[in-house]
């Protein structure tokens, strides 16, 4: 019976006990919540001695192990994720002290490079080949971020041998839009799937999923360990309807017993990772048949691209109008007003010039942000941080979007936008008249909020303790 199952009994090949114990893994043998490493976790000995990031990336001494992802239904693998190990017996063995030690040097970007470098070397060397899929891990401190020069070969290997699935959370997209819009564009060009981990874990997540448009929707692993209840529904009924949308898959992590697969394939997910499945280890060789094979189930989806502005998706629409500033001010704040109700939305706002961004629209908005995703504003001269948990982005006199009027509100079920383009007139500034078209048909929404997302500024970032390397403007040379 159900009731009486029990865990997947987890004994540590290197500790001699319980990797929980050692401090290497949570219970489901990945990484933990709140996590902040690109590189998740794999069993690792307990600390002993010292050593320092910089040692531990000039030397190369990361390695990686793979967790198998499976189908559901077949119990067939389909994919692996790539796992960090620090070096053995030191005092950097496990990934969250990597990482510590990483930021505390400034090398975040540094250390995520190498994780990823570690992963595909090791794919490479055990001839996984492009059936399987690999999934890796990137993090939003490296999407400005230049790879290090001799990994350009790698990447090149790589691209032509494997299959990746390149794994991102939605902090990535809160914390550097910009980037990350651009980052999903050349991932998709050079033929890379894209996954969004950890949905699930915080419900305000789930307004993002249209912008990040995955391939995989991997649901955070307390959503198969819990009881199911009003929010976890909530939280599914937004993931399968977004899936549903794109044709994504959806895939449970943290799966150890037959309870969780269970409710695993009660919230809809089709593939599935966890030690029930199997712990994180090395590649196997040869590969199994059916696994060099493949079997077409996780397939990428092409991304149409980011629009120039909001407007040049709505300019040839039948129903545009033309209306005055005053009379087009209600209808802009109705827009606004939907983000105050309901789950939390996503809502950004074009205004032209930080002049027309007033005291009274900056106290709505700065309230706004305390209760949604993601609240932006973008005009030329805006600031980074126009309002206390407000982003901005500030454009250049004559960019394309400083001649239109934009305010778009996008959540887990609907979408709404006013989408006006200035005609120019040398009048009073309430007589000002515009061109426009309020929309609630998603997909046009989704882009306009996709064209605006790409001028959004970076999140504040604290100063590293030290002169560390700079974070280059200029996209990376390679895609990953």
């Amino acid at each position: 019976m159900m009731c009486n199952q029990t865990p997947i009994h987890r004994s540590s090949s290197w500790s001699g006990g319980d990797e929980r114990e050692a401090g290497a893994f949570d219970n489901s043998g990945e990484r933990p919540q709140g996590r902040t490493t690109s590189c998740r976790r794999g069993g690792v000995p307990v600390a002993t001695f010292n050593t320092t990031i910089e040692e531990v990336l000039s030397r190369k001494t990361l390695t990686s192990v793979y967790q198998p992802i499976v189908e559901l239904d077949r119990g067939r693998i389909v994919a692996y994720e790539a796992l960090v190990r620090g070096p053995r017996g030191t005092a950097l063995a496990t990934p969250d002290a990597l990482l510590a030690a990483a930021a505390s040097a400034g090398l975040t970007a540094e250390f995520d490079w190498a994780c990823r470098a570690s992963a595909l070397q090791g794919a490479l060397e055990a001839g996984l080949g492009s059936m399987t899929k690999l999934f890796i891990n990137v993090e939003p401190a490296s999407l400005r971020s230049t790879p290090p020069p001799e990994l350009d070969r790698l990447h090149q290997l790589s691209a032509a041998a494997l299959s990746v699935v390149v794994e991102i959370t939605e902090r990535a997209l809160v914390a550097d839009p910009a980037s990350l819009v651009d980052a999903l564009t050349r991932y998709r060009a050079a033929g890379m799937g894209i996954a969004i981990d950890d949905v699930g874990a915080d419900p305000a997540s789930l307004a993002l999923l249209p912008f990040v448009e995955p391939d995989v929707i991997k649901l955070d692993m307390r959503l198969v360990r819990r009881n199911t209840d009003t929010e976890i529904a909530s939280i599914v009924s937004a993931v399968r309807a977004d899936a549903e949308r794109r044709g994504a898959k959806i895939l449970a992590e943290g799966i150890e017993t037959r309870e969780h697969l269970e409710r695993a394939l009660v919230l809809g997910a089709e593939l599935g990772q966890g030690w029930l499945f199997g712990r994180p280890g090395p590649l196997p060789s040869p590969l199994p048949i059916h696994q060099r094979r493949g079997d077409g189930l996780l397939t990428f989806a092409s991304s149409e691209p980011v629009a120039p502005t909001p407007w040049s998706l709505v300019e040839n629409r039948r129903d545009r109008r033309t209306a005055s500033k005053r009379m087009l001010m209600p209808m802009s704040r109705h827009v606004e007003q939907r983000a105050l109700i309901g789950d939390p939305r996503v809502l950004l706002g074009a205004f032209q010039d930080v002049r027309y961004l007033t005291a009274a629209t900056l106290r709505r908005y700065r309230a706004l942000a305390t209760r949604n995703s993601l609240v932006g504003a973008l005009g030329v001269g805006v600031a980074s941080t126009p309002a206390p948990g407000v982003r901005g982005g500030s454009l250049p006199v004559g960019h394309p979007i400083t001649g239109e009027w934009t305010v778009v509100v996008v959540g887990p079920h609907d979408a709404a936008a006013l989408i006006a383009r200035d005609r120019l007139d040398n009048c009073d500034e309430a007589e000002r008249t515009f061109d426009y078209v309020i929309t609630h048909d998603r997909p046009t929404v989704i882009a306009a909020a996709r064209a605006l997302l790409q001028y959004i500024d970076p999140a504040p970032q604290p100063a590293p303790p030290h002169d560390g390397a700079t974070t280059p403007l200029n996209p990376p040379a390679s895609p990953l």
